[in-house]
């Protein structure tokens, strides 16, 4: 059900990304050439990025990005879920579900897993606060380079 991505699967996580970032899940997209810098990353080293292709029925019915890191303010090593995407014919089938148990298996000794999402995907955010997860009184800025 979960497979990690491999320089094969190029082509249909590039696709899945495009639908994602052109989803309600998402305030805008993305340049495209971002979605190949982050595929040749996990290609090349999954030390600080991983992505998993989510199958049903031998048919490709999402993908997941996860980022590795260590913060002071959780005491351990984090799992942000960069992106975890679902196409909608696939969606309230528990795949999101099945997704964070394997999460769990495969990084039981994690102090936190972090992510992030629109505040209007409330369905996103069922799922997210059935599985543990609550929100940060945080706001989070960036600065782009």
């Amino acid at each position: 059900m979960f497979i990690k991505m491999t320089e094969s699967y190029r082509d249909i996580c590039f696709e899945l990304m495009q639908e994602f970032y052109h989803s309600d899940a998402v305030h805008e997209p993305v340049d495209p050439c971002f979605h190949q810098n982050t595929l040749d990353e996990i290609f090349k080293r999954d030390i600080y990025l991983e992505g998993y292709l989510i199958e049903k029925d031998e048919q490709v019915a999402g993908y997941a990005l996860l980022s590795k890191s260590f913060s002071p303010e959780a005491g351990g090593p984090i799992v942000w879920i960069e992106e975890l995407y679902i196409r909608e014919a696939f969606q309230h089938q528990g795949l999101g579900k099945a997704f964070f148990n394997f999460l769990e298996e495969q990084y039981p000794h994690t102090a936190r897993y972090r992510l992030e999402v629109v505040e209007d995907n409330q369905h996103a955010i069922a799922l997210y606060q059935k599985r543990g997860f609550k929100v940060l009184p945080y706001m989070q800025m960036i600065k782009d380079h």
